[in-house]
């Protein structure tokens, strides 16, 4: 599995990729330069933002829900317009948005951290038919925010703790039911997840930031297979392209000086597909 270069454009922390299913598009973050990319007909857009974005999910067509430093917002692709739909830690000046991802039921979860990884001053929540509610707490980084093609699992982590993390659903509304478990634990291999998402046979792939690489787990926390890439700082991946059989993965560039750093990359896999990403219901 050979990656290319899907987008040339340099993220200092490029994070968040959504394939937008009627769309046809990608769109991803660069969460340190406060911005929203993708391209259209193989043209490069962007929008540039007065404070940190990093994840979405699509409401609709032309509507993302984005998350910043300060609240989940409705933006709207033609105009450029936001609209909050619920504030996020917006009293908290030691942190931002994170990772994020929408689950099979239409909710939203959304992970925080502090602008220097402060810790224990992040969180997760999850977005749901008009409530924002904590399911965990004391989280330095917020990560892996994926979901099982049935709705009754999720995965997340807190990178530092080295250690992915699952939780049983309630396959109906969506919400965490009991305690979470180890799924994947990097410690041994002192490897750092960062993103993650889910395939359609329920494999997990998660990029492990400082590795060169995205690495595919089944269901029972075996090793599968790996994506290798040029650049180290790979942060996060997302299914896409019409038949969901490419992975995308944004990387950063923060700290380093390589040429392939923060770009955002491709890879095609002719035997892999992935899900759909799921519409946000407000």
């Amino acid at each position: 599995m050979t990656a290319t270069v899907f987008d040339s454009r340099i993220c200092a922390l490029g994070e968040g990729p959504l394939w937008h299913p009627l769309r046809n598009q990608l769109f991803w973050f660069d969460i340190l330069g406060s911005r929203l990319l993708t391209q259209s007909k193989g043209e490069a857009q962007e929008w540039v933002f007065d404070e940190h974005v990093s994840a979405a999910g699509w409401i609709d067509r032309d509507t993302l829900m984005m998350a910043s430093e300060t609240g989940l917002y409705k933006f709207d692709l033609n105009s450029g317009e936001r609209e909050l739909i619920v504030p996020l830690e917006a009293d908290n000046k030691v942190t931002r948005s994170n990772d994020g991802r929408a689950d099979p039921q239409g909710g939203f979860w959304i992970g925080t951290m502090g602008f220097n990884a402060e810790e224990g001053e992040g969180a997760i929540y999850r977005y749901y038919r008009g409530e924002l509610r904590q399911l965990f707490a004391d989280i330095t980084i917020s990560n892996a925010i994926c979901f099982a093609p049935s709705g009754d699992r999720a995965y997340f982590c807190d990178t530092v703790t080295k250690q992915v993390m699952t939780i049983s659903l309630d396959a109906t509304t969506g919400w965490p039911l009991g305690h979470a478990e180890v799924f994947v634990d990097l410690n041994q291999d002192n490897l750092n997840p960062d993103g993650a998402v889910v395939d359609s046979q329920g494999n997990v792939w998660i990029a492990q930031w400082g590795a060169h690489r995205v690495a595919c787990y089944a269901s029972d926390g075996t090793f599968l297979r790996e994506a290798k890439f040029e650049a180290e700082q790979v942060s996060c991946p997302a299914f896409g392209g019409p038949a969901l059989d490419k992975l995308f993965a944004t990387t950063a560039a923060v700290g380093l000086s390589g040429d392939a750093e923060g770009q955002t990359y491709v890879v095609d896999l002719a035997d892999v597909r992935g899900q759909p990403e799921h519409q946000v219901i407000l």
